[in-house]
């Protein structure tokens, strides 16, 4: 399981991974276009394994940077680029303000443009 560790004056703090799914995944929710965070391009041996992925996978490579790819699905009629960039934004400023730290990579994946109900009852 990864965690993230930081050495401070007053002690240590450990962060969960389930943690950082969480703040990432609201994040992503929050930019409006955005249909869901989802994992349904992963294939079904880690859906089995790693329940609490939702769409996230969260990378610590060994010089201690982070790199996340977050797979969404947008509303159709929306800017990809524009919605991409915004939940990059909103990830990297969530996870400033809330835990401190960079990403040195946010990957956004579009899978899907989905179609609004009442589009879709039309």
């Amino acid at each position: 399981m990864a965690t993230k560790n930081d050495q401070t004056n007053n002690g240590k703090i450990t962060l969960d991974r389930k943690i950082l799914v969480s703040i990432i995944n609201l994040a992503a929710k929050e930019i409006r276009g955005v249909q869901s965070v989802t994992n349904s391009s992963r294939p079904w041996i880690k859906k089995v394994f790693n329940k609490y992925d939702d769409g996230v996978d969260i990378k610590f490579e060994k010089n201690g940077a982070l790199i996340i790819d977050v797979y969404i699905n947008v509303y159709i009629g929306v800017s990809v680029p524009d919605i991409a960039y915004r939940v990059q934004e909103n990830i990297r400023n969530s996870l400033a303000t809330m835990v401190a730290l960079k990403p040195l990579k946010i990957n956004i994946h579009v899978l899907q443009v989905e179609c609004d109900t009442e589009v879709q009852d039309a």
